[in-house]
């Protein structure tokens, strides 16, 4: 839901684990220190299989979505100059929307804005209307919380990449319905949550390793330069995202249980997971719906046809008519 979900007991076993046996700030040549150091590393593939990338180095963790993309917008903005453009999206998370606004405010540049249709679709008429070679971000949801749309974001970041703009992609909300595929969509940047797919309260970002190279990041000097530690400021939640592993291998094992092959690789695994909750969740989407459609005095909002229930997931907004 959009509050977020229970955490299963090996996820708090997890953090509490980590407290009692390794509790240790990183890169000591002491034993707990090493413990933990592969625990986090394993977190970083683990992070990396959930989002659908190659590379565990271009996953990094920190307090919170809100708080990720606060710094990236910083980062980026500073390679930006009067005259250029971004586009957001009013369907959008403020978390995915105010960090951007203010950002463009510093720098000097135009904030331009995707509409909503009646349905609570974005308008990509209006996205290729305002897409232009001064376009630098475009900033978008994959799913909404309000709502439960599902956007075309694969066909967002072609149309953004066209005019070579960036793409960056929140997917807080996504990620407890689908498979995340930072791959197949082809986008810049993309942040979650773990709390919203039964962990803690932490925020995981990929990005392109050329682009969080290239970035300048707002950190202290004794900070290291190389990827992911360059964009993990400060001492770490580290107990945290032992429970984000936890939360990741208790997906993938329930992926595993599913077809009955305990020896599925984590990212198969998890793509069997994601594809028996987003049937279950359409059965009880079209369900709800249904009973809506009987009740007169209720409206739904969004996407109402069951015949394209494929472009949402299972997350009502209604209003009692009075």
């Amino acid at each position: 839901g959009p509050a977020g979900s229970q955490v299963p007991e090996r996820v708090i076993a997890a953090i509490g684990d980590y407290l009692r046996t390794m509790n240790a700030n990183h890169g000591g040549m002491f034993a707990t220190s090493v413990r933990s150091d592969a625990l986090l590393d394993e977190a970083h593939r683990a992070a990396a299989d959930f989002v659908g990338a190659d590379d565990p180095d271009c996953c990094y963790f920190g307090a919170n979505m809100t708080t990720l993309t606060f710094a990236l917008s910083r980062a980026l903005a500073q390679t930006w100059n009067r005259g250029d453009e971004i586009i957001v999206s009013r369907l959008d998370h403020d978390a995915n929307f105010t960090p951007w606004i203010l950002a463009a405010r510093d720098a000097g540049v135009t904030v331009r804005y995707i509409g909503i249709r009646p349905d609570c679709t974005l308008d990509i008429d209006e996205l290729r209307r305002q897409l232009s070679p001064r376009t630098r971000l475009v900033a978008v949801g994959c799913a909404s919380n309000a709502v439960g749309t599902v956007n075309p974001v694969a066909e967002i970041a072609s149309l953004a990449h066209a005019v070579g703009a960036k793409v960056f992609l929140d997917a807080v909300h996504y990620a407890p319905h689908r498979l995340i595929d930072v791959a197949a969509w082809d986008c810049d940047f993309l942040v979650c949550s773990a709390y919203k797919f039964f962990g803690p309260h932490v925020g995981v970002m990929w990005g392109r390793r050329e682009l969080l190279e290239r970035l300048s990041a707002y950190k202290v000097r004794p900070a290291t330069n190389e990827l992911p530690g360059k964009w993990m400021t400060g001492t770490q939640y580290h107990e945290g995202i032992a429970g984000v592993l936890a939360a990741i291998d208790y997906l993938a094992d329930l992926g595993r249980a599913t077809v009955g092959d305990a020896n599925l690789t984590r990212r198969a695994a998890l793509r069997q997971v994601f594809d028996v909750v987003q049937g279950y969740e359409r059965r009880l989407g079209e369900r709800m719906q249904a009973g809506f459609d009987k009740l007169p005095q209720f409206r739904s909002y969004g996407i109402t046809e069951l015949k394209q229930f494929g472009e949402r997931v299972s997350t009502f907004s209604i209003a009692h008519r009075t």
